[in-house]
C-alpha cells in the first residue's frame, strides 16, 4: 500500500510536507515517516502493549495511530506547532470512529518537546529528526531524569538519524546501540535513510553515573 491507501485504512489524514514561514531554525518542517518505513521497523521491532511510547515532533499523528493499530501500545504525540496538533485530534476522532472508541491510550500534547514531563510508564521514545541538536540534548537528559527517579529500561528510536544525534548519544549518554534497520529500496539511494534504536538497560543509568 502507499501511503494514502495506509491513511485510508487508519481513517486519517497524514501525507504531504509542511514547510513553516518564521520558525525558529531550531525546528525542522513537518514530514511524517513513510508507511515502508515504518512497516520495515517494526517487522524487525516489535513492541509490548505494556509500553509507553512518546513521538517527539509528532506531527498529524501518523505514528500514534499505526502503532495503535498494530500492538495496541499507548502512544503521546508531542507537537509544537497549535496547527499540527489540531489536525492530530482531527484525526484522532476520525480514527476514534474506525476503533469504536478503542483508542483512549493514545493522545496529544501542544507543547515544546523539552517542556513535556516524561511520565514513568513512557519507555519508548521516537524521533524523526524533529529538531536541533541542541533541543534533542535536552530532551534525552529529561529522559535520563526520569530514568533516574524510576528505574526501567529505554529505547531511543532515530529515524533518518543525524552525525549529531548519533554522535551525542554513542559519546555523551549511557546509551549503546541495539540495532540498525535499514528501508529497502530508499537506502540504497539515500544512506540516511534508516533506523537506529538505542537501548539504556534497567540499572545502567546508575551504574554510569557511579564510575
Amino acid at each position: 500500500m502507499n501511503d494514502k491507501d495506509y491513511d485510508r485504512l487508519l481513517r486519517i489524514k497524514t501525507v504531504g510536507t509542511r514547510e513553516w514561514q518564521n520558525q525558529s531554525s531550531h525546528y525542522n518542517r513537518y514530514e511524517a515517516t513513510p508507511y515502508l518505513a515504518l512497516d520495515e521497523l517494526f517487522d524487525d521491532y516489535e513492541l509490548e502493549r505494556t509500553d509507553g511510547v512518546v513521538d517527539f515532533g509528532c506531527g498529524k499523528g501518523r505514528l500514534a495511530f499505526y502503532l495503535h493499530n498494530r500492538f495496541q501500545v499507548s502512544v503521546t504525540g508531542i507537537e509544537m506547532s497549535v496547527q499540527l496538533y489540531q489536525e492530530a485530534l482531527e484525526n484522532q476522532a476520525s480514527y476514534r470512529e474506525k476503533t469504536r472508541g478503542s483508542n483512549d491510550t493514545v493522545r496529544f500534547e501542544c507543547c515544546l518537546a523539552e517542556d513535556y514531563k516524561v511520565e514513568s510508564t513512557d519507555n519508548r521514545f521516537y524521533f524523526f529528526n524533529p529538531f536541533s541538536i541542541q533541543i534533542f540534548r535536552k530532551v534525552i537528559d529529561t529522559i535520563l531524569r526520569s530514568v533516574e527517579k524510576q528505574k526501567r529500561a529505554v529505547d531511543i528510536v532515530l529515524y533518518y538519524p543525524t552525525a549529531d544525534y548519533i554522535q551525542f548519544l554513542e559519546n555523551r549518554t549511557p546509551f549503546e546501540l541495539l540495532k540498525e534497520v535499514k528501508v529497502p529500496g530508499l537506502y540504497d539511494r539515500n544512506d540516511n535513510e534508516r533506523f537506529l534504536v538505542f537501548r539504556l538497560g534497567e540499572g545502567e543509568y546508575e551504574q554510569a553515573q557511579s564510575t
